[in-house]
């Protein structure tokens, strides 16, 4: 379905975000490391309660509700699927960002989940995570690194990564149940966009 110009009603009760869609088709050159204190940590068939507190502290603020929702088999059946791969970020020997990787297309790595915790926005931490995972997809046979981002992430999300080398190809509207309404989410997380009840 085409939207057509103009205002298109979200009903009460729904969030809407625009998703922009970004790609690179060639590994782009290497940007050097911020200074800091940062090291990537390969999670191998990460524990779902582990998994779920990471994503929990990375992604809440910025509505990451879609494996928040789901039941214990339908989590790991995803996160230890052969062909993903989960990373964490760790900062003073606590896991601090998340980087999620699925390589399951062939000649593809999409960036299923990138992002640190609230305390590293700005520290250059999230550019050291864009590094190694930059670095892990383009040592595999992919033509084509992509992720995605949307308008309640972090106002800076989209230039950071037309920053790393991707270019925007798709824009889509997304609209959902809000996660604060039915408790998957806290009712005070993600402040940017109002609660219509």
């Amino acid at each position: 379905m085409i939207l057509p110009d103009g205002y298109s009603d979200v009903p009460a009760g729904k969030i809407a975000a625009v998703v922009t869609h970004l790609e690179m088709t060639a590994r782009p050159a290497r940007r050097d490391d911020p200074p800091g204190s940062w090291a990537l940590r390969k999670a191998d068939a990460p524990g779902l309660d582990w998994y779920r507190d990471l994503h929990r502290r990375v992604g809440e603020e910025w509505l990451w509700f879609s494996r928040a929702r789901m039941n214990d088999a339908e989590l790991a059946a995803i996160i230890h699927a052969p062909g993903i791969e989960v990373h964490a970020l760790v900062v003073g020997g606590r896991d601090e960002g998340l980087l999620e990787l699925d390589f399951r297309e062939a000649g593809q790595c999409e960036l299923v989940y990138f992002g640190v915790t609230a305390g590293l926005i700005g520290t250059g931490a999230a550019r050291f995570l864009m590094n190694r995972a930059l670095e892990i997809a383009w040592s595999r046979d992919v033509r084509r690194v992509w992720v995605h981002t949307c308008t309640f992430d972090h106002p800076s999300a989209a230039a950071f990564y037309q920053r790393s080398g991707f270019r925007p190809f798709r824009r889509q509207i997304e609209i959902a149940d809000d996660p604060r309404l039915d408790g998957t989410a806290p009712r005070d997380a993600a402040r940017h966009v109002p609660i219509i009840e």
